[in-house]
This record gives C-alpha cells, sequence and structure tokens, in this order.
C-alpha cells in the first residue's frame, strides 16, 4: 500500500506534469528548430511569438465568453486557437516582408538573423504587453479536473489521492495530433518535401526547381501553429504573463539544442529531457522517500536538491553540457 501511495504521489507531482511540461516544450522546440533548420538562424523572438499567439487567443476566448459562446467542459481556448494560430501567421508573415526577407536577400551571416530576431524580440514583447497587461492573465473554462485527489481517494482508499487536470489531459492529447499532424505534412506533402529538401542542401533544392518564397511562407505559417498551440497550452496549464514566455526561450531553446538542432525528432526528445530534468531537481522528495523507506531512515527534511526559483539554471546547466561534449545534440543535429 505505501508503495502506491509513493507511486500516486509521484504521478501526481513529477510524472504528470513533467510529461505535460514535455509536450509543450516539444511543441516550442519544434518552432526553433524548423526555423534553424530551413531559414537558418536562431529566432530569439520565438518566446514572445508564443506569448503574441496565447494573447490573441485570449482575447478571442474573452469575446466568446462575453457572447455566452463555450465549449462546455473543454475550455473555451480550443475554439479560440484557430483565430489565434491566424492572427500570429499575419504577424510573422509581415515581420519576415518588413525585417528578414532584406537580410535574407543581402546573405547576411546567420549571427546578423540572430541580433534582428533580437530587435523583434523586444518590439513583440512591448506589443503584448501593451495590449493585454503584465499581468497574470487567466481564461481557462469548463471542467477543472478529469479527475480529482479526493474522487481518486475515494474509489481507491489510498491515502494519496491522484490530480489530473483537464489542462494537462488537453496539452497531451493536443501535442500529439500536432506532432502527428507536423510529421505527416514534412514527410507526405509535395510541400514538406520541398521543405525538408531546402533544408538540406539550399543549393540542390533551387536547382530542382523548389520555390525558395513558397518554402520560407510555409515555414512561418508551421511556426505560428506551433507557437501559439504551445503558448496557449502552457498559458492554460499555468497562467498566461507575457514576462513568463520570455523566461521560457532558455528551456524551449535547451531543449532544441539537446535534441538537435533542425531535427524534429530531437526537439521532441529534448523537450521531455529539459522538462523531467527541472521537475525532478525541482521537486521535494520527501513524501515519496517517507513511503518507500523504512521508518528509521525516514528523511526530516524536504530532500529538494533545487529551489523551484531555480529550475530554469537546471536547463541552463544541461545545455552547457550537452554544449561542451556533444554539441550537435542527442539527435546528432546540426552542430550550434
Amino acid at each position: 500500500m505505501d508503495f502506491l501511495n509513493a507511486l500516486v504521489a509521484l504521478s501526481n507531482f513529477v510524472l504528470i506534469p513533467a510529461v505535460a511540461y514535455g509536450a509543450q516544450l516539444a511543441l516550442g522546440a519544434l518552432g526553433v528548430t524548423l526555423i534553424y533548420g530551413i531559414l537558418r538562424f536562431s529566432n530569439f523572438a520565438h518566446g514572445d511569438t508564443m506569448a503574441f499567439g496565447a494573447m490573441a487567443t485570449i482575447l478571442v476566448t474573452w469575446a466568446l465568453q462575453g457572447a455566452g459562446i463555450t465549449f462546455g467542459v473543454l475550455p473555451t481556448a480550443l475554439l479560440a486557437l484557430p483565430v489565434g494560430i491566424a492572427v500570429t501567421a499575419l504577424l510573422l508573415l509581415a515581420t519576415d516582408k518588413a525585417v528578414y526577407q532584406f537580410y535574407r536577400r543581402q546573405k547576411a551571416a546567420p549571427v546578423i538573423l540572430v541580433i534582428v530576431s533580437m530587435g523583434v524580440m523586444f518590439i513583440m514583447n512591448g506589443i503584448v504587453r501593451f495590449i493585454i497587461g503584465p499581468d497574470d492573465q487567466r481564461f481557462g473554462d469548463g471542467a477543472r479536473f478529469i479527475i480529482s485527489a479526493r474522487d481518486f481517494r475515494e474509489m481507491t482508499g489510498l491515502r494519496e489521492g491522484l490530480a489530473f487536470k483537464t489542462s494537462q489531459g488537453i496539452t497531451i492529447v493536443v501535442a500529439a495530433i500536432a506532432v502527428i499532424a507536423l510529421f505527416w505534412f514534412l514527410n507526405k506533402t509535395r510541400t514538406g518535401k520541398s521543405m525538408r529538401a531546402y533544408s538540406d542542401n539550399e543549393d540542390l533544392a533551387l536547382l530542382s526547381g523548389i520555390n525558395p518564397e513558397r518554402v520560407v511562407m510555409y515555414t512561418w505559417l508551421l511556426v505560428a501553429a506551433l507557437a501559439t498551440t504551445a503558448g496557449v497550452l502552457y498559458g492554460l496549464d499555468k497562467s498566461f504573463k507575457p514576462f513568463t514566455y520570455f523566461q521560457l526561450l532558455l528551456p524551449v531553446f535547451a531543449a532544441a539544442i539537446v535534441g538537435g538542432l533542425g531535427n524534429p525528432v530531437g526537439a521532441i526528445l529534448g523537450g521531455f529531457v529539459i522538462a523531467f530534468s527541472e521537475v525532478m531537481f525541482t521537486y521535494a522528495w520527501k513524501k515519496v522517500l517517507t513511503y518507500l523507506m523504512p521508518e528509521a531512515l525516514e528523511p526530516s527534511g524536504l530532500v529538494q536538491l533545487l529551489s523551484t526559483d531555480y529550475k530554469f539554471a537546471v536547463s541552463f546547466a544541461i545545455l552547457v553540457i550537452v554544449l561542451l561534449f556533444r554539441p550537435t545534440g542527442l539527435m546528432k543535429g546540426k552542430a550550434v
């Protein structure tokens, strides 16, 4: 019985939150790796793209809620998500036309595009804060839990209760659908194959008649969809605050680099590696160990390696280690 209680506590505070967080990071890292693999620069504005997409979805969600339109037990934000993706796609395409296209035609070095993306990052961050404000915004509605801790305890008779939030379940399902759709698009459609060819060998792709501007357009459309979905899922699971997405840029980039930049499978793997590392290093293991260890050896302290305030330090440490010993990442992507 103690083992089952320990397993429930571990699932409640480590396994389920890490899987949901890993799915969110994986979607964000997929956007980063697409831009790096196809457009060949590190987009530092990606975190604020996630924030902008989430903001657009939140505004539409509030409009729907104000009109009395909801999605039943599911969050209304899921109804608003396609509009948020469309608005974000328009912003990214406009930004590319106004900013990135000039440097691309000049064959500017990747470091120049990185610096330019930092400028875009600050502008987007300012736009989001100006429109929706800098404070936390709650926009989730519908059923809060798929199963609550009280119901679980009553069903099983265990001391520990498993709380599985609706937002966590939605994150896992939506992320799985998005990843399957992305891989189908890249591997089965003519446009997806053109994008892969352009990523592998730009000169050969151009000689084959592939339109580079069309590839760029579809890349930004995919990035808009992935970034907005990741931003909305993160906001539903935690809360929406613009500065949080600025901070989220580190674990998202760490996930992409750890997995292997330019490798979509690596981005997914890296997302879960970073998520589980952050959660496990910052979780207080006292409750789990109390169930598993003899009474005489039960820990008196929290058994917490790092405070939750330092969770992004875990991402940074893993990123540095990977760059030192395996710069192409776990799945052998492009070298940084």
